[in-house]
């Protein structure tokens, strides 16, 4: 296993070991069934990242591809390491206003500062962005997930928008005007 695995591995970890400690404190979500799915998400998860970094199937030498070397490695590591780092701030930004995709708070809040000021849904350019390392600097099966958690994020995102619409009618359609979805000018 080379630097770059244990770096990315080591990120990933960091990342699943916050998540699970930081969902402790976040308010109590209105409707059950979202409490399943928080724990089901959690799962994937973490036999994602189990999956990817403990079998030799998935990492990059094990698959015989042409491989860009260590600039390639570096690149991975640090979009890697961007990523999580975006994730886990704007995690710590939301505190407890944090819940599962398309979950209802109790006395939800908007946060419109910090990373929310470049784009509405950091936590999933962070992971999206983290996975796009991955597969750079570990293997490119990184983007199987990194497709599958796009288009549920997309579509979280979408309905997680309508929500805020009905919670916050006009900050939130002021909001979207000022934002992008998930990549800061873009989209």
């Amino acid at each position: 296993m080379t630097i770059s695995n244990w770096l990315i591995a080591a990120l990933w970890l960091i990342f699943v070991a916050y998540w699970a400690v930081m969902g402790v404190g976040a308010k109590r979500t209105i409707d059950a069934r979202f409490r399943r799915k928080q724990v089901g998400l959690l799962v994937a998860v973490i036999v994602l990242v189990v999956f990817a970094l403990h079998f030799p199937v998935f990492r990059h030498d094990a698959l015989n591809t042409v491989s860009g070397g260590t600039l390639t490695a570096a690149i991975g590591v640090l979009l890697c390491a961007l990523g999580i780092g975006l994730a886990i701030w704007a995690r710590a930004h939301l505190g407890r206003n944090w819940g599962m995709p398309m979950a209802r708070k109790e006395s939800p809040e908007l946060v419109t500062s910090g990373p929310y000021a470049s784009v509405r849904h950091p936590i999933y350019t962070g992971m999206l962005t983290a996975m796009l390392g991955s597969a750079f600097g570990e293997s490119p099966l990184w983007l199987v997930p990194l497709v599958l958690f796009g288009v549920y994020f997309v579509y979280s995102a979408r309905n997680e928008e309508k929500l805020m619409l009905q919670q916050f009618p006009e900050q939130y359609r002021e909001y979207m005007s000022q934002t992008k979805m998930l990549v800061p000018f873009v989209l």
